[in-house]
């Protein structure tokens, strides 16, 4: 059978999947009409989360409109995960028992690529009707300057050309907001979704750096720039649901059932997709309860609409203590020991040692209790349940890409809170676990595995950067001068802090030393330090 409309009319043939409840034709006039939600980045996050999320409101009743998706990006997915199937999707939920979920997703109206379609996305930002934008573009579509602050040139002509011929992300954003003020006149919530700390007013200081330039350029007017100022919102969010690359293994299942053409792709740009999502059960979304036309009824699935301070604890204890740095982590050490699935490495005594001890024992204290969710069952529940399901199937591989945009905010809070202590018990000298978090990292960054076998590098923006500070050293190198990695390890726009200001960088430099020593040292070094008996700490998950 094929995943198609007319393929949904044969019951029997989709008596295992969970479907959707209500007319999808409808739905998709009415959402054309008057829109409510568009969301820009047609990837498998949204496909697993707000797509699904829109499909709720909608069987239950609460919405009679769903959500349009824009694709800035890689527009290929939108012909070939979209239009191929009639923008229908299936989202398959992997539980730790092994059982899955199947469900068709035909929330999504519209399918859209910004550059194929700008008319009528710029047509739905006009509708008085629309609520919210959100996003899901990554946290590496947000900023305009590269490492050395320099602009990248898409912005720079932006600022130069003005809002009538942009070719940013950002600046065609800001664009299509001015649209909107010149249109139906309303004002807008802009919500990031992106896994990043302050997601939604990095989207702000972006645009509002634009807008200025035009301001000052005389390319815009005071009335423009007060719109932006004040009639713009831009709600921050935490959110949480590891949505791995879509799974060969999980295909064939699905193609076994008599679903044809299921098998994964990778595009052109290199993103990896297919015409399914595998996700996981967990999932959060706080959002700040700040909409100035209303929102859709997101409350009435459990999402959580609250004061932006508790948005942002929440979202550092995710990523400062309870998740991302061991995510982290587990990245670059499965990849040294060669494994290929989180949940194998759950497995590995010594790195469950490694990321439990780190959070629970040096990143715990560091933390602010939200009130809305206890970072100890959250931290339990990734330890216990999330980390170890074996029909995961995410890679140490994919969570490895882009690390050296990560580490800031996924180990620096933490240091900064130490640096910062005024407790003796709470002093950077005193940590262990961190720091050899950090040190592996520097040791993956050399690309050969623990075998002394290479292994390529997930991609990430600075590697060449990065590798070119470490060339020369080799495993067995004896000595590493502090010259060679101060480039790296002062460096506040990767860490968020200088670690030698801080008083970290001679312990990193020290494990990355032992980490070196030859094939086998970072097994060695990983049981020297996280064996059950290191440090006279036997801590379990």
């Amino acid at each position: 059978m094929k995943l198609n409309l007319e393929s949904l009319d044969n019951k029997l043939a989709w008596e295992t999947y969970r479907m959707p409840q209500y007319d999808i034709a409808k739905m998709r006039e009415r959402t054309k009409a008057a829109p409510t939600w568009l969301h820009f980045g047609a990837g498998n996050v949204f496909r697993a989360f707000p797509a699904v999320l829109a499909q709720r409101m909608l069987t239950a009743g609460l919405t009679d409109t769903g959500v349009i998706c824009c694709e800035p990006y890689d527009e290929e997915l939108i012909d070939r995960c979209y239009k191929a199937y009639d923008n229908l999707s299936v989202a398959v939920t992997l539980y730790s028992d092994g059982r899955l979920k199947k469900e068709v997703v035909g929330s999504v109206a519209e399918a859209l690529g910004l550059s194929a379609d700008y008319d009528r996305v710029a047509e739905i930002f006009a509708a008085p009707s629309l609520q919210m934008v959100s996003f899901t573009i990554t946290e590496k579509a947000y900023p305009l300057r590269d490492n050395d602050k320099n602009l990248y040139p898409d912005v720079t002509a932006d600022m130069k050309n003005g809002p009538a011929h942009t070719t940013s992300l950002i600046g065609r954003i800001l664009s299509l907001c001015l649209h909107r003020l010149h249109t139906c006149g309303k004002p807008i919530a802009l919500v990031s979704m992106d896994n990043c700390q302050n997601n939604s007013m990095r989207l702000r200081w972006s645009m509002m750096e634009i807008a200025y330039a035009w301001k000052s350029a005389g390319l815009i007017e005071d009335a423009d720039l007060a719109y932006l100022s004040e009639q713009v919102t831009f709600p921050i969010t935490m959110i949480d649901k590891i949505t791995p690359h879509p799974d060969a293994a999980i295909a064939k299942q699905l193609m076994a059932d008599g679903l044809e053409g299921m098998m994964p792709f990778e595009t052109e740009k290199g993103t990896f997709a297919a015409p399914y999502v595998n996700t996981e059960q967990p999932q959060y979304l706080l959002i700040e309860d700040n909409f100035p036309v209303g929102h859709p009824p997101l409350e009435q699935l459990g999402i959580i609409f609250t004061r932006s301070d508790i948005v942002l604890k929440t979202a550092m204890m995710k990523a400062c203590t309870c998740l991302n740095p061991n995510d982290t982590t587990l990245a670059v050490y499965g990849c040294l020991l060669g494994y290929k699935k989180i949940s194998d490495e759950m497995q590995d005594k010594d790195l469950v040692n490694l990321i439990t001890r780190m959070s629970e024992i040096e990143a715990m204290p560091m933390v602010s209790d939200p009130g809305v969710l206890d970072p100890h069952e959250y931290l339990h529940e990734a330890l216990a349940v999330r980390y170890p399901n074996p029909f995961m199937p995410d890679t140490p591989q994919r969570i490895a890409t882009d690390t050296s945009q990560k580490l800031a905010t996924r180990f620096g809070v933490t240091l900064e809170g130490y640096y910062d202590s005024t407790l003796p018990k709470y002093r950077v000298s005193k940590l262990k676990y961190l720091p050899l978090a950090l040190a592996g990292w520097l040791r993956y960054l050399l690309g050969v595995d623990d075998n002394g076998e290479p292994f390529e590098l997930s991609p990430d923006p600075n590697l060449d950067m990065l590798r070119g500070h470490l060339k020369g050293i080799t495993l067995g190198t004896a000595k590493i001068s502090d010259d060679q990695l101060y480039p790296i390890l002062s460096s506040k726009p990767i860490f968020g802090v200088n670690l030698y200001e801080v008083g970290v960088a001679e312990k990193i430099t020290e494990y990355f030393c032992e980490l070196i020593a030859g094939p086998g040292a970072v097994r060695q070094t990983l049981h020297k330090y996280c064996g059950e008996d290191a440090y006279g700490q036997k801590v379990q998950p």
